[in-house]
């Protein structure tokens, strides 16, 4: 018997990138597909999809998918979209994968300062999972609901969480830098990405506000045991997809650049999408796949972090894949590249 899923908000990149990895998923049938303004079927509106998918978008509700025998719901909807809902699709037997920031922060009052609105569900914050397998996989195997990681937290925090468990930098003074294709924005139009305004042009944006910042230092603090403080800046860059993260922290433990290297490798030795390298990443190393390459470089007693993800994939939809699998008590690579 195959797992029967739902997609909500199946129009976007994200959703594509998902469908895709289902469609070669062995355990996983795609049963209905949502959206609140498009009914066309998904090879219409993604024709990448052409001879995969035969179904059509609709604007289903969870007692909807219920009797569609959903078992599990993958949310690409946006920001508290899925924590209206989701009480109701679990209460109905449904696991979710919630690729918002609905459920990724533990307090309330600090989501709701940086998303500027008010939790619909905050009993659940700090019962939720963060879905970043790498460092919270047992919490992770057999949950009802787990939060989807952001995509430049994923970058961010991958390399720089093990350095920080091992008392390698100071958890205060860390800055981030982040680059990230147009994608990242989404597939709804705006200024910014129209095409005369984002080629050959790169350009920062959200600096000191970015909403990423209160989860990567969450989590960082979460898995070093360390109370962490950053300054993050994302950047937008005129590629489609793919995300490079440059991070700069204080030494504090004495040790060469190959020995901080051989440490992350040994840290992420089990992993088989965390992998550490010598060479500087490049998105285009990543590309299509759910891998992270990592490495650090020490300068004037700094330790510097580069990391590469494709955003749509380990920071989204192959994430969620990812999450999903152990959710189930599936071979965690299942699908995945």
């Amino acid at each position: 018997m195959k797992i029967k899923v739902a997609v909500l908000g199946a129009t976007g990149y994200a959703a594509l990138e998902l469908l895709r990895i289902l469609h070669r998923h062995p355990s996983v049938e795609v049963v209905a597909a949502t959206s609140r303004e498009n009914t066309n079927r998904l090879d219409e509106i993604h024709p990448s999809l052409t001879g995969w998918y035969s179904i059509s978008c609709e604007n289903l509700g969870p007692k909807d998918l219920a009797t569609r025998g959903v078992d599990a719901v993958f949310s690409c909807l946006p920001h508290t979209a899925t924590a209206a809902v989701a009480p109701e699709l679990l209460e109905l037997g449904m696991k979710v994968v919630d690729f918002g920031a609905d459920y990724r922060l533990n307090d309330a009052a600090v989501f709701n300062k940086w998303y500027n609105v008010t939790h619909p569900d905050p009993e659940r914050l700090p019962k939720t999972p963060y879905g970043l397998p790498e460092l919270f996989r047992d919490a992770i195997r057999g949950a009802s609901l787990v939060a989807n990681p952001g995509c430049y937290p994923t970058s961010a925090i991958l390399p720089l969480a093990p350095l920080l468990k091992g008392g390698y930098v100071a958890s205060d003074e860390i800055i981030i830098d982040s680059k990230s294709g147009v994608s990242g924005a989404g597939r709804k139009p705006s200024m910014k990405t129209l095409y005369p305004e984002c080629n050959e042009s790169i350009a920062a944006y959200g600096v000191g506000t970015h909403r990423h910042t209160p989860e990567i230092e969450e989590v960082l603090t979460t898995a070093s045991g360390r109370a962490t403080s950053v300054i993050f800046t994302p950047h937008l860059t005129p590629m489609d997809r793919g995300i490079l993260t440059t991070a700069y922290a204080r030494q504090t433990k004495e040790a060469s650049e190959a020995e901080i290297i051989a440490y992350l490798r040994d840290f992420y030795k089990n992993e088989p999408f965390a992998q550490v390298v010598d060479a500087l990443p490049t998105t285009k190393d990543v590309i299509h796949t759910n891998r992270c390459h990592m490495t650090a470089r020490v300068v004037k007693g700094r330790v510097i972090t580069i990391s590469a993800i494709d955003n749509l994939i380990k920071g989204a939809a192959g994430a969620a894949v990812q999450n999903f699998n152990l959710i189930y008590g599936l071979e965690e690579t299942t699908a995945l590249l």
